[in-house]
């Protein structure tokens, strides 16, 4: 099922709903971190209004999400005038395995205006192009472009601690929230660039900010500037920043990760 097949599932069912997902978006033995946030946020806009932007995300992965059904449950925290914050679980049985919070925000007057600009990059004489093989790499990677404009690939034991990365989903039509999501989770840890061999590893919390309301963009030439913070005892904490197709900043994302290796 391509992305937005699995966003089009989503059905209501009693007082919750229910998706289905495919094996082909699977990350290990649970559905990739992007596509769990893109549910929770697409039930989210059955209580939201569509024309108030997403502004941020605050993840906790906490069991595996099985490929099928997937049942889901969302409730409104909190409704300001300007800002409402929603909670979303993606549930396995009576366990809730994903919890997710959205903060979603009208526009404001404001004088403030900063905005990050995209530093150039030389690309590498041969950057790395992601080459889906079977059983080698995560099945959700099959349905993404990506070449490494800079640093390095997993297991090839790397120095970096810094990767740009270029990305851009198979699929048709044009960007939402929820694609923006998948290309903020789509690089792996960068830790997993320093080992020398296949090691598993996978997000424990997440954290996504949105600069603006940037539906409409394409759907390929977005970019990942991903730096690893630190590493120690297993866990590891790294920053991305998503650029869109025209360079324009789109999203702030931190992680921390376990890595078995």
């Amino acid at each position: 099922m391509r992305f937005s097949e699995v966003l089009k599932s989503v059905r209501r069912d009693g007082k919750a709903w229910i998706a289905t997902i495919s094996e082909d978006w699977l990350q290990g033995r649970s559905a990739f971190g992007g596509m769990q946030a893109a549910l929770a946020v697409r039930v989210m806009r059955e209580l939201v209004p569509a024309d108030v932007p997403l502004r941020s995300l605050q993840v906790a992965f906490i069991a595996p999400v099985s490929a099928g059904t997937v049942r889901m449950t969302a409730g409104i925290l909190r409704r300001g005038k300007s800002v409402m914050q929603v909670e979303a679980r993606l549930m396995d049985g009576d366990t809730t395995a994903c919890l997710v919070i959205g903060i979603f925000g009208a526009a404001r007057e404001s004088r403030l205006r900063i905005w990050p600009a995209q530093p150039d990059v030389e690309a590498m004489a041969k950057p790395h192009v992601l080459r889906y093989v079977p059983g080698l790499l995560p099945q959700f990677t099959q349905h993404f472009d990506a070449r490494w404009l800079q640093g390095d690939i997993p297991f090839t034991s790397s120095t970096k601690t810094t990767q740009i990365v270029e990305v851009g989903l198979k699929d048709d039509g044009v960007a939402d929230e929820a694609q923006v999501i998948a290309f903020a989770d789509f690089i792996p840890p960068v830790a997993l660039s320093m080992l020398d061999q296949p090691a598993p590893g996978s997000s424990l919390s997440w954290m996504l900010e949105l600069f603006a309301d940037h539906r409409g963009l394409p759907l390929s030439g977005w970019r990942i500037d991903a730096q690893l913070q630190a590493a120690q005892d297993g866990y590891t904490s790294q920053q991305v920043m998503l650029w869109g197709p025209g360079g324009e900043p789109v999203a702030l994302s931190r992680q921390s990760m376990v890595v078995f290796g």
